[in-house]
């Protein structure tokens, strides 16, 4: 089970990335986790213009339920909203 978070291209990449240092500390805090793998997009082509993909990692989905009730991820879910909603896509999935 994994969290899937996909971001749009910044206007300012650099004011973006020291935001999302910040904003990876207070992940680092979630428990149940299996740790994250965070892909950058060297070019999008063709749908959304899209600069990051984060993956947060749980063995099941017990875990995942466990780690989304926490309150470290609802400080996660609190500092996510400097983003913008129009700037984030969100979604719970399962690889197979």
């Amino acid at each position: 089970m994994k969290l899937v978070v996909l971001y749009r291209h910044p206007e300012d990449v650099s004011a973006f990335e020291a935001a999302y240092a910040a904003h990876l500390k207070l992940v680092d805090a979630v428990p149940n986790t299996q740790g994250y793998t965070i892909t950058r997009f060297n070019r999008t082509l063709g749908g959304e213009n899209l600069y990051l993909m984060f993956e947060l990692h749980f063995a099941d989905r017990d875990a995942m339920k466990a780690a989304m009730n926490s309150a470290a991820m609802a400080a996660v879910g609190v500092d996510a909203r400097r983003f913008g909603a129009e700037t984030i896509s969100m979604a719970l999935a399962a690889e197979q």
